[in-house]
């Protein structure tokens, strides 16, 4: 067992002389169809998006449920700020400037 671990690695080892340049190919290869690889994955899940389809499993959609009570709150919440805004319009509300 131990000589056929030894036989792969000498077939895979550089020899007597490292060639950079070969490394250097493999490499700058190896990264550019990491990149193709990137950029067709995005393309493609982008144009999956913009047509309206779902990248993986559609969730499981529940109905939206209507709550009247929270709509109400909501708009009142929203007058009592509107009250608010109106007072310091009208000049309810005073600001003293400590500048002045």
């Amino acid at each position: 067992m131990n000589i056929h671990f030894t036989s792969v690695l000498q077939r895979f080892s550089y020899g007597k002389r490292i060639n950079a340049v070969r490394d250097w190919l493999v490499l700058l290869t190896l990264a550019g169809i990491v990149l193709a690889g990137i950029v067709l994955w995005n393309v493609w899940a982008f144009n999956a998006v913009a047509s309206g389809r779902t990248i993986g499993a559609a969730p499981a959609g529940a109905p939206a449920v209507f709550n009247a009570s929270t709509l109400t709150t909501i708009k009142s919440v929203f007058a009592a700020r509107a009250a608010e805004d109106d007072k310091y319009t009208t000049g309810a509300y005073t600001f003293a400037d400590p500048s002045q």
